[in-house]
């Protein structure tokens, strides 16, 4: 897959990536927290109050993939180095796989605006905004996100423990096929590693797994405050796999672990091993490539979604979010816990 991003003005956001990988294998708090810190050092006051949220707020909760106006400070507000910093926040937080599709993502909005012979002002790959919750430090809570078409991606850090949920990414097109980016395929492993997981079924195993002939129109979670599936028949038994199956499964649970650093993408595998075999693969659509698609992980742990259906079967939706962590739901509930405790 290519991942150089053409000659716009979001080219400057893959600086950061070369700064910042080398600490992925530590301990990724202390340097998303002085991310933040200097990048809001760098606002004006009038930028800063776009950016700046309080941690309680219920913006916080708010997070689309649609192309609106959203709250946030948008890169096309911001001055030259100001992105560099934003950009270093972002990649601070991700891994390197995570940093090349999220910006890979912003770009593809040029893609679109060509296709689309848009002005530049619904299709603008500067149109992403960044909004901090709290005020960053190592001790206490804190959050933040950075989100516009296709991508959202949520933090909250709770004493120097860091939760990425929801995460979405999201591709259109999902393949480029005019152009001269055409071939180029953003979330491919998502897409091809899926594909994988069914075609190592056998007959009697795809007919538990595959829950409707028909792919749904999107992620059947869309972008609720909750991950909650009702009513939704879970699929094949991870249980149910034989050891070959799982090897494959698992790779494709590689792909939405690593969008995070080494320690974050460890607290995600432990989500995986506490989910052990209580875990389902689902899928709706057609088995054929080029066709619409859809599928699902599920445990009481996390929830999978991934969707091919729109555009002609050209345009992807992927998420990873958290059960009981979701927003750093259980995180902050612990801290605030032990803050009352501690003023007692």
């Amino acid at each position: 897959m290519p991942t150089c991003i053409p000659r716009t003005a979001l080219s400057a956001l893959l600086i950061a990536t070369s700064a910042f990988g080398f600490y992925h294998d530590e301990d990724p708090a202390p340097v998303v927290t002085d991310a933040a810190k200097n990048f809001l050092a760098a606002l004006t006051s009038e930028q800063a109050g776009k950016a700046r949220f309080d941690l309680k707020d219920e913006e916080r909760f708010k997070w689309f993939y649609v192309p609106i106006e959203r709250k946030g400070l948008p890169l096309r507000e911001m001055q030259p180095f100001q992105k560099h910093l934003a950009s270093a926040l972002l990649s601070a937080a991700l891994s390197q796989q995570g940093y090349i599709k999220a910006t890979t993502i912003m770009s593809l909005e040029d893609v679109l605006r060509i296709l689309e012979k848009d002005s530049g002002e619904r299709r603008n790959s500067e149109k992403y905004y960044f909004s901090v919750f709290g005020e960053p430090a190592e001790k206490g809570a804190w959050g933040f996100r950075v989100e516009g078409h296709h991508l959202s991606m949520n933090f909250t850090i709770v004493d120097g423990r860091i939760v990425g949920s929801p995460n979405f990414y999201g591709s259109n097109p999902a393949e480029v096929r005019e152009g001269p980016r055409k071939g180029l395929r953003v979330l491919h492993e998502e897409d091809d590693r899926g594909r994988a997981v069914l075609a190592s079924l056998t007959k009697e195993q795809k007919a538990v797994a595959i829950v409707s002939p028909t792919a749904y129109k999107d992620i059947l979670t869309e972008n609720k405050r909750t991950a909650a599936l009702q009513g939704q028949p879970s699929g094949l038994q991870v249980s149910k796999m034989t050891a070959k199956q799982k090897e494959v499964l698992q790779k494709l649970l590689d792909v939405y672990i690593s969008n995070v650093p080494a320690q974050l993408a460890q607290a995600r595998q432990a989500l995986v091993k506490k989910a052990g075999t209580n875990m389902f693969f689902a899928w709706a659509g057609v088995e054929e490539k080029g066709g619409p698609h859809y599928y699902r992980i599920q445990s009481p742990e996390f929830l999978i979604e991934y969707d091919n259906t729109q555009n002609n079967s050209n345009h992807v939706h992927a998420v990873w979010r958290e059960m009981k962590n979701d927003f750093g739901d259980d995180m902050l509930a612990q801290h605030y816990k032990t803050s009352a405790h501690d003023h007692k």
